[in-house]
């Protein structure tokens, strides 16, 4: 890898994890961009970004690195497992519609730099809190992870020319239900904290499984970010 890539990271908790671990790598570097929460959001503020965006143009050795948290799918993908897109599915759509790939050389010097697992992504629009659910979706779509920008974020910057990778770590396991926090996320895709208390309040063993689940996988996102920063540095002439 020879220079550090635009990176995406949703907004919040993730975000600053990724500053934290970037800051740590390197005295200098472009802050990350912050996406909000949902398929539709995240497209229209991409599909925006991409009209100004220096890295539109077809200029196929620059890519984008989204990073962030994600759900298991897996019993085998534990909370704080990184894992690498190998491609996304559209939760919105049929099992049987396409899958779109991740590809291009970012992804190939990460997944050789770091102990990263190869993963099918689910893009679904909203939180999938409930464990069976995340069971028959699992089954249903053939996917490894569940996430909520993954899918929209990786065709609208395909349609741009732009290489996409996406790291994340998972945050929450297939086998216990989370707090519902559906109505915690506006139209506008903006975390609410009130609404969000409110649902953790009353989901009090699911919520403090989230929050331990959610510190030990922030705590790792650092590191990816810090160990992608340095192998950036380390490669630049």
């Amino acid at each position: 890898m020879t220079r550090l890539p635009r990176i995406l990271v949703p907004q919040g908790a993730e975000y600053q994890a990724v500053c934290r671990g970037l800051r740590r790598a390197t005295k200098s570097f472009q802050e990350p961009m912050a996406l909000p929460v949902g398929p539709e959001p995240v497209s229209m503020l991409l599909q925006e970004w991409c009209q100004n965006n220096p890295l539109n143009g077809g200029l196929p050795e620059q890519a984008v690195l989204i990073m962030g948290l994600c759900g298991s799918l897996r019993a085998d993908l534990g909370v704080g497992t990184p894992v690498i897109y190998r491609g996304c599915v559209d939760g919105r759509r049929p099992s049987s519609a396409p899958r779109l790939a991740c590809d291009g050389p970012l992804k190939m010097h990460l997944a050789a730099d770091l102990d990263l697992i190869e993963v099918v992504a689910l893009t679904c629009d909203r939180i999938i809190y409930q464990a069976q659910e995340k069971q028959t979706l699992a089954t249903q779509y053939g996917a490894d992870i569940v996430d909520m920008e993954g899918y929209t974020a990786l065709e609208t910057l395909q349609k741009h020319n732009i290489p996409v990778t996406t790291l994340r770590v998972v945050s929450d396991d297939v086998e216990h239900d989370l707090p519902n926090l559906s109505h915690a996320i506006s139209p506008e895709g903006q975390l609410q904290p009130l609404p969000m208390a409110i649902s953790m309040i009353r989901q009090p063993v699911g919520a403090l499984r989230l929050i331990r689940g959610s510190l030990k996988a922030l705590k790792i996102l650092e590191q990816l970010a810090y160990s992608v920063a340095k192998a950036a540095a380390v490669s630049e002439p």
